[in-house]
């Protein structure tokens, strides 16, 4: 074991800290959210309906906050929205603490939370080759995820604990607080370099808008990895669904449904810190593809388990795969889109990416309304797996990328 290289840059060191405990803040409200909602009815569309929230704003901003990423000062930006995401959780801390929250209370915060987490994403992930030579990006990036994977843990565990010893409203005001360290640690790093594209006017940058879109969808590594996490999100995701497996399945409450939560982050944790250690990943393409029909094989064996144990392997697997799937679509996209036109390309991304989960909660509510959700999560596995399939037939370059080249 060595310590990270990328770790080894002060500004990133600062950066990497305030990720990690922010993101814990951010996991322990997004999981404190689906089971407060499960106390004002177990019905799986109320839960669904989580994923549509978070997806309207998905939609229609993303393509927006990539322009604002490229144009406005990332640093900047990035303080503003997790201060506001830090707001949504004091205020529902509060709500919740005087016994004066309602359900339209939770969901009309989630939105202005999504709002906030969808502009933020494409400037904050433009950061890290900013404070980073080149040379060193695939390390950061290796890097990110394990501050992702561990917030991912402790976030979801400290939230089970929370609500089993004290209530939800103290989660809410313990994620407030950890949504602090981001901006404090933007603060102390100071200004940040980065090359900015020039607005030819006043007025939405529609033309701005377009290149990002064009670029996007012109390359087609960063093309077939977009759509190939987006069919697997779509296809398994069930996240807003686990307070219902947890109840209605399994027959656990509060502490084991945080470990529930937190164990797709375990199995992401193991894998980027197997990951991390790696001098060079080789045959990029085919672990790529591989690590996404494992998604699919993990969400079959979630969806027909009825054992707590099972249900905790499927999801630490789940959580490994989608880990190692994640680490190298992000070097490759990072790797062959020139600085000024990361913000953008990531919000288009980010349309793909965060929209495949949120239409995957909504999918998983309105079929598990209809056929049972243990059955609609599995069928979801077996559609996942065949889709990899596809995506290899059709981008015969996604499965010869090594990784030590770069499109043109």
């Amino acid at each position: 074991m060595q310590i990270p290289p990328a770790l080894r840059h002060r500004r990133f060191a600062f950066f990497w800290v305030g990720l990690l405990l922010a993101w814990t803040g951010n996991q322990i409200l997004i999981w404190a959210i689906p089971w407060q909602i499960s106390n004002f009815t177990d019905n799986p569309f109320a839960l669904g309906g989580i994923g549509l929230i978070r997806l309207v704003p998905t939609i229609l901003i993303s393509l927006f906050a990539g322009v604002i990423a490229d144009r406005f000062d990332r640093r900047k930006v990035v303080m503003v929205t997790q201060s506001v995401m830090g707001g949504t959780a004091l205020l529902l801390g509060l709500l919740t603490l005087t016994k004066t929250i309602q359900l339209w209370h939770i969901y009309a915060l989630l939105v202005i939370h999504a709002t906030a987490f969808v502009i933020d994403l494409p400037a904050r992930y433009s950061l890290t080759p900013n404070l980073v030579p080149e040379s060193v990006l695939p390390n950061a990036l290796s890097v990110e995820v394990i501050a992702f994977q561990v917030g991912g843990i402790f976030g979801p565990i400290l939230n089970g604990i929370i609500i089993n010893q004290v209530g939800e409203f103290a989660s809410y005001l313990i994620s407030a607080s950890l949504f602090t360290a981001m901006p404090i640690a933007l603060i102390v790093m100071g200004p940040i370099h980065q090359k900015r594209f020039e607005s030819q006017g006043g007025g939405v940058e529609w033309d701005a808008i377009k290149e990002g879109i064009q670029f996007t969808f012109k390359h087609p590594l960063i093309l077939s990895t977009m759509l190939l996490d987006f069919l697997a999100t779509l296809l398994t995701r069930a996240d807003s669904l686990l307070p219902y497996f947890a109840r209605q399945i399994l027959g656990v409450e509060g502490f084991s449904y945080g470990l529930l939560t937190a164990a797709p982050m375990v199995g992401a944790a193991l894998a980027g810190t197997a990951l991390s250690q790696a001098k060079a990943i080789r045959t990029q393409g085919k672990l790529v593809l591989g690590s996404v029909a494992m998604i699919g094989v993990s969400a079959v064996i979630f969806g027909f388990s009825r054992t707590y144990l099972l249900s905790l392997f499927a999801l630490m697997l789940a959580g490994a795969s989608d880990s190692v799937s994640s680490i190298i679509r992000s070097a490759i996209r990072q790797l062959n889109t020139p600085d000024k036109l990361r913000g953008r390309m990531i919000s288009v991304n980010q349309i793909f990416f965060m929209g495949g989960p949120y239409l995957g909660d909504v999918k998983s509510g309105f079929l598990g309304g209809v056929i049972g959700v243990p059955l609609a999560v599995a069928l979801g596995g077996f559609a996942c797996i065949f889709s990899v399939g596809w995506i290899a037939k059709r981008w015969p370059q996604l499965r010869a990328y090594q990784g030590n080249e770069h499109l043109d």
